[in-house]
């Protein structure tokens, strides 16, 4: 459905700037910034490859584990069924850990992975547990420790300070996850 607006507003869009005589406008425009994406991306690829180096040098010298052995006490609390299964826990906990770190793009394995861990303890195979509910709030408020994507394009836009939304950041993904958290408990209550 989403792809039938998109095609109408870019069509009615392009439509009513030819009708209006603005054709030689828009097809600059659109020149332009197809030409500005692709210097975008390739700036962005670059950022992203040192944040991805930095993040695996974070792995090899042990500190996503010794994050991962921070959360597990946490996570044992609030995780009733996946608490239980070291296999189910720790897929949980290595999707946090690198959506901690802002990157998303290796944590979404271990969050397929930790989906079907809770799927196999889950008594009503296919209908989301009270778990799985709760991973999925946490997966999509986790805490940021290092936004490293939303740094890498504030680094590829020029910015004169990529870095000073680590702090916001923390302070407003910590509440997220905390009211998330509490909602989820509260809901869990009654449904």
């Amino acid at each position: 459905m989403i792809n039938y607006i998109w095609f109408f507003l870019i069509f009615f869009g392009i439509l009513v700037g030819i009708l209006s005589g603005n054709g030689e406008i828009i097809s600059k425009a659109i020149i332009n910034s197809s030409g500005n994406t692709v210097t975008f991306a390739i700036e962005l690829t670059g950022i992203m490859c040192f944040w991805c180096g930095a993040m695996k040098v974070a792995e090899n010298s042990g500190l996503t584990e010794k994050i991962s052995k921070l959360l597990k006490p946490i996570l044992k609390l609030i995780f009733k069924e996946a608490s239980k299964d070291e296999k189910t826990l720790g897929a949980i906990v290595m999707n946090l850990t690198a959506n901690m770190m802002g990157l998303s793009n290796a944590a979404t394995p271990f969050g397929i992975k930790a989906m079907e861990e809770m799927n196999r303890l889950n008594d009503n195979k296919g209908i989301a547990s009270n778990d799985m509910a709760l991973f999925l709030v946490l997966n999509a408020t986790c805490i940021q420790l290092i936004p490293s994507t939303i740094i890498s394009i504030r680094a590829a836009c020029n910015s004169l300070n990529p870095g000073i939304i680590i702090l916001p950041t923390l302070v407003s993904t910590t509440t997220a996850a905390i009211v998330g958290i509490v909602c989820c408990k509260i809901l869990q209550k009654y449904f």
